[in-house]
């Protein structure tokens, strides 16, 4: 009792009030104990401004579909890889997909743990995927030939062995493959493990206030088993949030949509007549009433002089007259696109 008032008073705690008789009570009151945590019954203060902001325990972040997909794929290969591994009857459920602040969901670990680093090559960043002390147990005794009797061993709190996690470090190596594979449909992610840790200050990955996606999964082994959960930074897949954010597998978003792509290659297949204009003069109606048979129109136009050359009475350029395998041809002399251009 006494190095425990003496640590409050480092902080200048008002003192518990005094029983009567000037000695300490056996009891504190509520005003005392009011008194002793610095809670005078006045209305909360309310926040505003930046630090509501920032103290804000709401998260607003970017619904991601695909990343739903992706790991409700790999249940189904998750369940195959470890009834491989175990020979056991296992079954492997999604609990929940969601984002939390990495430093809250740090917070939230219960030890003792494992922690796995693993990078993403094409994204050049990290991941971590954390397993419960039951899923630990229960794979350890798996692979080591027990079964599961009895109500489940009580957890000493111990620190793992080097057996322990060389032999669920198998199980990791089988979340790593799986989670690659399962991403594959939707972009190449070649995931592989870095380490292993057992305590979260060695397993930092982002900052505490980041939004990570989370998506925590329940193996279960025959009655025995546990949770493990996988955890991507949104740093981390900035780089294909795009293809995770679509609605559904191959959707296309901006300019290179579907219709876009369609009516473009439907534009190189539209036929268009082009105009090679020989001369243009001007004559009254009487003058067109008048024509007859073998009458020459002078067009102001001698026949080295290049000639017009028109799509939709629009000029695009100017072409010389030729002849080229019996047929009347043309040859431009000058650049379409350039002419347009200026």
């Amino acid at each position: 009792m006494s190095e425990e008032f003496e640590y409050l008073d480092d902080f200048d705690l008002p003192e518990p009030p005094a029983a009567p008789g000037g000695g300490m009570g056996g009891a504190l009151d509520q005003a005392g104990i009011d008194a002793l945590f610095g809670d005078i019954g006045g209305p909360a203060k309310s926040r505003s401004g930046l630090r509501a902001v920032v103290e804000s325990d709401v998260i607003s972040y970017e619904r991601l579909p695909m990343l739903e997909v992706v790991f409700d794929r790999m249940v189904r290969v998750f369940a195959t890889s470890m009834r491989n591994l175990t020979s056991d009857a296992i079954d492997v459920s999604i609990e929940e997909v969601s984002s939390i602040r990495f430093g809250d969901f740090i917070s939230r670990v219960s030890l003792p743990a494992m922690l796995g680093v693993f990078t993403v090559e094409e994204w050049r960043n990290y991941g971590l995927v954390t397993v419960e002390s039951s899923l630990i147990y229960s794979v350890v005794d798996a692979l080591l030939g027990g079964r599961h009797v009895g109500p489940r061993p009580m957890i000493d709190g111990r620190a793992f062995t080097g057996i322990e996690v060389s032999l669920v470090s198998r199980m990791f190596d089988l979340i790593m493959t799986d989670l690659s594979t399962s991403m594959q449909p939707i972009t190449s992610a070649t995931m592989k493990l870095e380490r292993i840790e057992t305590s979260p200050r060695f397993a930092s990955i982002a900052g505490p206030t980041n939004i990570c996606a989370v998506a925590t999964l329940r193996v279960d082994m025959d009655g025995r088993g546990g949770c493990f959960s996988v955890l991507l930074p949104y740093a981390t897949i900035e780089p294909v949030r795009y293809l995770l954010g679509q609605r559904f597998m191959g959707e296309k978003q901006g300019p290179e949509n579907l219709w876009g792509a369609h009516i473009a290659a439907e534009l190189r297949r539209t036929e268009v007549s082009v105009d090679v204009v020989l001369g243009d003069t001007q004559m009254t109606l009487g003058e067109v009433r008048g024509f007859a048979v073998g009458q020459t129109i002078p067009l102001h136009k001698r026949p080295e002089e290049a000639l017009d050359l028109r799509v939709g009475g629009v000029q695009l350029g100017q072409a010389q007259i030729g002849q080229r395998r019996n047929h009347v041809a043309v040859r431009l002399s000058n650049d379409i696109a350039g002419r347009a251009a200026s």
